[in-house]
């Protein structure tokens, strides 16, 4: 298991504040929006392209790099270790619970908002007809796609699930959920072995996760330059070479947006603090201080996948969630846990029918609720999930899919909030069942608060 947790003598009250870690990634957020916005007016897309952007792909590749080998060997460890099929199936039944109760209240949500708020009637005409020409191949792209999912049977999901080569699966991060399921199936196997025979293999896992966590670490310490190089390329890509198009195409669809992201903050400031304040002890303002690193890195990757490790860090050094819960809950989650993109397909589906006047019924609303939930547990098995999910959905109802242009503009500024959403609510889940399973060693009422820097150090501060 891991090694105890080294409180370090300096006092995180005197560490100058620019040491800290999610101040360098926020100072990178802002540098690297200045810039993009810069940049875009000046005409340097070519130079971010060629000297900027590398940086923020080296930073999401080696979080990507690390993402299978974390998966599966928290999972066989968090598997083995939870001691008999008994208390893995209560885990399990708990964790899947609360994931598909989240993703019910997301659909839910963002069905009444855009019901109540309508930004669908907001659009221009001559809006429309400049996305649907300018998105026209990422829209027939994404209907090919759609349409080979459509065609599958009902079971095909659980086929999917299962890989006849598990290397093709590790070799293909969008093969995530047949990882899941070969770590979960050895985690199984070795939990149902003789101690003797299965020690020796579990402490190769053991020492596999330890050393990724320790990889995170070193891969951390370029966090602030990966997140300006990704923030730098995300808005110079947007604007599309002019400052003016950002500005018009936001002013278009800045209603959708903030329909959107009113949504995904009642998730992140009201559902989710909610749920740890009924059953945990861990105070709001700890929550989110404790979290924040992941939420940062997940804003910048738009990668629940990536910022995993991170996310893992946080729930154990800084809210004191077990490593035995941490390990099962957490991968489960990145991979199936898709809140803030559930919200935001409900409200994409129901915007784009608004503006091309289709009126849905609620029985056709229902029928969104039901596939973005099950989307939610498969995505893996379709690729780009969040956008061809999303034209699965409108085909189901009866809305063109061509409407997928009126959104796809803004789709990447989204995608950062909601994969924000999808870690934050992971980092819930974990806190809730590690509580009741009496395994969340959240400091309260004592003298000092562990938490901890992904950098590495761990330190004591005060509590109140």
């Amino acid at each position: 298991m891991a090694a105890p947790v080294v409180f370090s003598a300096q006092s995180d009250l005197l560490m100058p504040w620019y040491k800290k870690l999610h101040w360098q990634i926020i100072i990178g957020l802002v540098l690297g929006l200045i810039y993009g916005v810069i940049a875009a007016s000046a005409g340097w897309g070519q130079f971010t392209s060629d000297w900027i952007a590398p940086f923020g792909t080296i930073f999401l590749n080696l979080l990507q790099l690390i993402a299978v080998p974390l998966i599966l060997a928290s999972l066989i460890v968090g598997v083995a270790s939870l001691g008999d099929l008994e208390q893995l199936s209560r885990i399990g039944g708990k964790t899947l619970g609360i994931y598909v109760v989240t993703t019910t209240i997301a659909l839910v949500l963002g069905l009444v908002l855009v019901n109540t708020l309508q930004p669908g009637k907001t659009v221009p005409q001559e809006m429309r007809a400049q996305l649907e020409q300018t998105y026209q191949g990422d829209i027939e792209e994404s209907e090919e796609i759609a349409k080979q999912a459509e065609g599958r049977g009902p079971l095909q999901p659980l086929v999917n699930m299962v890989p006849s080569n598990f290397f093709d699966s590790a070799s293909d991060n969008s093969n995530m959920l047949q990882v899941v399921f070969v770590a979960i199936f050895f985690g199984i196997g070795l939990l149902l072995l003789p101690e003797e025979d299965s020690e020796p293999l579990l402490t190769l896992f053991e020492s596999l996760f330890e050393l990724i966590i320790k990889a995170v670490e070193m891969i951390m310490l370029m966090a602030p330059v990966g997140v300006f190089g990704l923030l730098a390329e995300a808005i110079t890509s947007i604007a599309a070479g002019s400052p003016a198009d950002l500005a018009s195409l936001l002013g278009a669809l800045g209603f959708y947006c903030a329909t959107v992201v009113i949504g995904l903050g009642i998730m992140v400031f009201a559902v989710y603090p909610m749920f740890m304040s009924l059953f945990t002890d861990i105070s709001v303002r700890e929550y989110f201080l404790a979290i924040s690193p992941a939420q940062l890195v997940a804003f910048s990757t738009s990668s629940s996948g990536a910022t995993l490790p991170v996310t893992m860090e946080v729930s154990e050094k800084n809210l004191g969630v077990s490593e035995e819960v941490s390990s099962f809950v957490l991968p489960l989650g990145a991979t199936i846990n898709m809140d803030g993109t559930a919200l935001y397909q409900a409200v994409s589906a129901v915007f784009i029918a608004q503006v091309l006047g289709i009126g849905l019924a609620f029985t056709q609303q229902l029928n969104i609720v039901l596939i973005a939930v099950l989307a939610s547990i498969g995505t893996a098995a379709v690729p780009s999930a969040g956008i061809v999910m999303l034209v699965v959905i409108l085909e189901s109802i009866g809305v063109p899919s061509a409407g997928l242009a009126l959104i796809l503009g803004v789709d990447r500024p989204l995608d950062m909030l909601r994969t924000t959403n999808n870690v934050t609510g992971d980092t819930m889940v974990a806190s809730v069942v590690a509580t009741t399973e009496n395994q969340l060693k959240f400091p309260t009422d004592g003298a000092s608060v562990a938490t901890a820097d992904v950098q590495g150090s761990v330190r004591e501060e005060p509590v109140g």
